[in-house]
């Protein structure tokens, strides 16, 4: 039997969705919006066509590209800013919680929709109609909700319980999904079999109507016909870091993410990381102070540069002021001292590689009424918007962290990857990738080995699976961490494909329920 192809995703119907499109000839990027449709329906508290997110890909012969379709601020033509509907929610993640702000006025101007479209014209051989298929009759005939999925949505309950309309897809019976129940959602999958007969453009031009009448000021929102009209996916350059014979491909300016792994990368080089070391605590310390040193990094005006002077975020990959910051790491050393996102990685049998990352924030707790698209909240999510809420001017296209990744050698792909979790995404792929790429663990082992996160002055960390005495030695170095004792969907989930050896093969994280399926004839 031939194999067509390997998928990573966060759960069992995403992956198989998938390859299916694999076995039916499709591509990489068939695959990839064919499984991402199918999140929308399947991961629902993770991501939806009212969200956004970017996609990496591409292959040896015709290069690789990033299509940014993440969200934009709204207000275009506002003589006056509205009423705001509102409100922080938090969400408490057992050893930790985090706020977010719900409510109309939480919604940014979304690009998933027009995105996954644009992709697929770009670089999809079949038909569209084919490509939504999956994600149509899972809508309408429902799923089987799995045990990450369940505990995710039991997260954002309090989000979900807003409106009636986002409570009957979270929980139409009334009480919280457990593991194995089924849940559906007919006018999603109504709108998506719209969507793949005919012209797209007609029923995409329906969801942005429906946009403008339930998210404008009228209803406290802040999205107008301006800002949908203005709205279109960007096709960026990705950001190149060498490492070793390696060179990571990420998300550029003004996405956060791309740029902070790639420093990460490129202070890691400079820290001698020892093959034997891992797990230790030598290397989880070494860790510890390379994420500070990120974390740092992004507090020395790095968001604003993002939008001033993009060019030095380029620079600063390139290897410029590295050495001042790789001494910063060494110091602290010598001191001592959910976010609501899913990943899908495809490699197919021609060795085209795609990336995807998508979010909808939380959800703002509002849906689009008849479509059954839960509305993103990207206004409302410190992270993206550390200047304050509502301070950038309209039509400014949003930061995000998340960073889809592809890895080549020789510009052939070798490995697909990418994670959900909000802040922690950065922190996510840069130790999944120096697992991989400096201390040469197995990719399962890679992905899933214990994690740490560093912002500002405060380490979370997972303790499980972890060397002797490596969790001792950073809670006396952190006397103010946060410990792990578990894995937690806290730390993301990296899903990664590899091509290599003459094989494909992938890798998924446990901690979100990481599939792999490999597609044969």
């Amino acid at each position: 039997m031939g194999i067509l192809g390997v998928i990573a995703a966060s759960e069992p119907h995403t992956a198989e969705a998938g390859a299916s499109l694999l076995r039916r000839g499709g591509n990489a990027v068939d695959a990839i919006v064919a499984a991402k449709l199918a999140a929308t329906v399947t991961e629902l508290p993770l991501t939806s066509l009212g969200g956004g997110g970017a996609c990496v890909w591409g292959d040896a012969e015709d290069g690789y590209k990033v299509l940014d379709f993440f969200a934009a601020t709204p207000g275009r033509g506002l003589a006056s800013p509205p009423t705001l509907d509102f409100a922080p929610v938090t969400v408490d993640f057992g050893q930790t919680t985090q706020v977010f702000h719900v409510g109309r006025a939480a919604a940014a101007v979304p690009g998933e929709l027009v995105g996954l479209i644009e992709l697929h014209r770009r670089a999809g051989r079949v038909p569209l109609r084919e490509v939504v298929a999956p994600a149509v009759a899972w809508a309408r005939d429902g799923f089987t909700v799995s045990p990450q999925i369940a505990m995710i949505i039991a997260l954002v309950a309090p989000i979900a319980r807003r409106s009636p309309a986002v409570a009957r897809l979270f929980f139409p019976r009334g009480i919280l999904p457990q593991a194995g129940d089924r849940l559906s959602n007919p006018e999603l999958g109504d709108f998506l079999h719209t969507l793949g007969e005919g012209d797209p453009e007609r029923h995409v031009a329906r969801y942005l109507r429906s946009l403008v009448d339930n998210f404008g000021p009228a209803q406290g929102g802040l999205i107008t016909a301006q800002d949908v009209a203005a709205y279109a996916p960007v096709l960026r350059e990705p950001l190149r870091v060498g490492f070793g014979p390696y060179t990571v491909l990420t998300t550029p300016p003004p996405a956060a993410g791309g740029g902070l792994i790639g420093a990460g990368l490129r202070i890691a080089e400079r820290l001698q990381l020892g093959e034997d070391a891992f797990l230790s605590s030598e290397h989880q310390l070494a860790m510890a102070a390379l994420l500070a040193t990120v974390s740092e990094i992004r507090q020395a005006g790095y968001d604003h540069r993002l939008y001033e002077d993009p060019q030095s975020i380029r620079d600063l990959v390139a290897g410029n002021g590295i050495p001042a910051w790789a001494d910063r790491t060494q110091a602290l050393l010598r001191e001592n001292p959910l976010g609501a996102t899913t990943h899908i990685s495809v490699i197919d049998a021609d060795r085209m590689a795609a990336a995807m990352t998508t979010s909808n924030g939380e959800g703002c707790g509002e849906t689009l009424p008849g479509l059954g698209i839960h509305v993103n909240n990207f206004l409302g999510e410190d992270d993206i918007n550390p200047a304050g809420f509502h301070k950038r001017a309209p039509g400014t296209w949003m930061s995000t962290m998340m960073s889809p990744t592809i890895v080549v050698a020789g510009e052939r792909p070798c490995f697909a990857l990418g994670s959900g979790g909000s802040n922690r995404i950065r922190s996510a792929i840069l130790q999944a990738l120096l697992n991989v790429l400096a201390y040469r663990r197995p990719l399962g082992e890679a992905v899933n080995a214990p994690r740490l996160h560093v912002e500002g002055q405060r380490l979370w960390f997972e303790s499980a699976g972890l060397g002797a005495g490596a969790a001792e030695a950073l809670q006396t170095a952190w006397p103010a961490a946060t410990r792990f004792d578990e894995a937690s969907v806290f730390f993301g989930g990296v899903n990664c494909v590899a091509s290599g050896h003459g094989r494909l093969y992938g890798a998924g994280d446990r901690r979100r329920g990481g599939v792999v399926v490999v597609a044969e004839q």
